[in-house]
């Protein structure tokens, strides 16, 4: 005997309702899955229970792809719809567009975040783990590029201090010998100009003989032309007291 056709109803019984709910998800994320593999199709299946909890299947390709993909064929399909659109209704389609799109992103962002991740299966978190992988090792490389373009820098910029200190302290070293040299040269001088002093002839003073000539120490071309004698007055003078 057959089963007979299931009215479709709302299951008041909240028990049965949740058991028929848990049963109908699994078969439907199994045909879902069967779907995607048999038919190599992109398969995006999104489900809210009714106290809100949130149940997705996706392909290989990521929710957010194929969600974005959508959101692109769809806008386009209603473009091509519309012969004369109503400015009004662009704009609200272009509202609905961009708020799914934030939500979207929300939800991405909390995901990279670490939360809500109850929700993911086990590979939407492994290509959710590759995703911050490469974003890490983006990271890395870039910090080790600026890391080792600063460290480049400093070198040339400490290359370029050393070569000033270097050219001050030739300056300055070349300064003193010019200094020195300059010094010993006025020293040289000095010494030079006493010595020449001190080897000179003195002029000689003319010497008075008591009782005798007067002769002059000087050379011989230089006498007296007169040649005097001074004698001694003492002498004659004298004589009257001897008797």
């Amino acid at each position: 005997m057959g089963r007979g056709r299931v009215q479709l109803k709302r299951i008041e019984n909240k028990i049965n309702r949740q058991v028929t709910f848990s049963k109908r998800r699994g078969g439907l994320l199994k045909k879902a899955h069967e779907i995607s593999v048999l038919c190599d199709a992109e398969v995006a299946l999104i489900i809210f229970s009714h106290k809100g909890k949130l149940f997705e299947y996706s392909t290989e390709s990521s929710m957010d792809k194929i969600l974005e993909r959508y959101e692109r064929y769809s806008y386009a399909e209603r473009q091509l719809v519309a012969a004369e659109p109503d400015s009004q209704i662009n704009w609200s389609v272009e509202h609905n567009r961009l708020k799914a799109r934030v939500e979207l992103l929300q939800k991405s962002h909390r995901h990279y975040m670490g939360e809500n991740l109850d929700v993911l299966s086990l590979k939407e978190l492994q290509n959710l783990e590759q995703q911050i992988d490469t974003a890490l090792k983006q990271i890395r490389s870039r910090r080790s590029q600026i890391m080792h373009e600063s460290i480049t820098d400093l070198q040339r910029k400490e290359k370029a201090i050393q070569d000033q200190n270097n050219s001050l302290a030739k300056q300055i070293k070349e300064r003193e010998k010019a200094a020195m040299a300059q010094q010993i040269q006025w020293e040289q001088q000095s010494h030079g100009h006493n010595a020449s002093s001190f080897l000179l002839p003195q002029p000689l003073l003319p010497c008075l003989n008591m009782g005798g000539s007067y002769q002059e120490q000087v050379p011989e071309v230089r006498r007296n032309e007169l040649d005097l004698t001074l004698e001694p007055i003492y002498s004659y003078n004298l004589g009257c007291f001897s008797a």
